[in-house]
């Protein structure tokens, strides 16, 4: 039997469980905690490391455990949380909920995630970052928009300016990022390509999307969340919604799509026959915007292949 330790972090500490045999662990969320946890999971052989996503405070423990040998993966704490229901454990404390993640993933039969280069490390923080720069530049310009006096809005003003000089400044270094990567640099051309998606698009993919072109489509369409998922019971032939994915790449990919209708004639005959059938307007966005993740999907994988097999 596949010897698992699930470990449930929070910003200060590393719970450990190693199923089956309930074997527990605590250690600090720090070099030294992690460096003793891997040496806890080497003791009892652990062959895998599994914790949920938090928020960005499993990163660090992730990273140097692969460095220490340990194969980890990451998994939904949601998914989680209803495993641990339909087994009838309602209580919720750390150690339970590391004892948790070990069964669910055995259950489950999760396999270790690979690790991320340095390069999609840094291109997905830069990319984050952008993002909150943006949010913030918005917020800033809603408040400018309303009755202020001077004062005010000079105060303003100067902080619309500084995150707008940090906007530039990060999309500076991510376009030097594709750029001086090839293979970036030929799916960046390659998605371009396709009228509506310019370099926003195309950083948010390299960031948040990199299984994009070696996944197939229907599975690059469920990882975003883009795939419609069946709810039928004998004749009943209920409605397919979509749930879960990466929310982020989804929302743009919401606005691309829309945009790229206009000018493709494929994609805006796909939408019309849609709307033509009756179907709601959310439903037209989600098919939409699948239709338009498939093509890149398309694109990126014949990119990768002609990279990877020059002729």
């Amino acid at each position: 039997m596949k010897i698992i330790c699930g470990v449930d972090v929070s910003k200060a500490r590393l719970d450990a469980c190693i199923e089956p045999g309930a074997i527990r662990g605590s250690f600090g969320n720090d070099g030294a905690g992690i460096a003793a946890l891997a040496a806890f999971c080497r003791r009892h052989r652990a062959s895998l490391v599994v914790m949920e996503a938090t928020g960005g405070y499993e990163r660090k423990a992730f990273l140097l455990l692969w460095e220490q040998g340990l194969p980890c993966a990451i998994t939904n704490a949601r998914n989680v949380r209803q495993y641990a229901e339909a087994m009838g454990v309602l209580e919720k404390t750390d150690e339970i909920d590391a004892s948790i993640i070990a069964r669910f993933a055995g259950a489950r039969g999760l396999q270790p995630m690979p690790v991320p280069s340095q390069a999609q490390q840094r291109i997905k923080a830069l990319v984050a970052r952008l993002r909150q720069v943006t949010d913030d530049l918005i917020v800033q310009k809603q408040r400018r928009s309303c009755p202020l006096d001077a004062e005010m809005l000079a105060s303003l003003d100067e902080v619309i300016a500084l995150l707008k000089r940090q906007s530039r400044t990060l999309e500076g270094e991510i376009a030097s990022m594709i750029d001086d990567d090839p293979l970036w640099a030929q799916l960046a051309q390659t998605w371009r390509s396709v009228k509506g998606v310019a370099g926003r698009t195309v950083a948010r993919l390299m960031a948040e999307l990199p299984e994009i072109g070696t996944y197939s489509n229907r599975a690059i369409a469920k990882l975003v969340g883009l795939a419609p998922i069946a709810d039928d019971s004998g004749k009943r032939r209920g409605k397919r919604p979509v749930r879960g994915g990466r929310s982020g790449v989804r929302s743009i990919l919401f606005l691309v799509a829309a945009i790229a209708a206009r000018y493709d004639q494929s994609l805006g005959a796909f939408r019309d026959r849609l709307r033509a059938k009756g179907k709601e307007k959310m439903v037209v966005r989600i098919a939409l915007a699948r239709k338009l993740l498939v093509r890149l999907n398309a694109k990126a994988r014949d990119t990768r292949a002609a990279y990877a097999n020059p002729t």
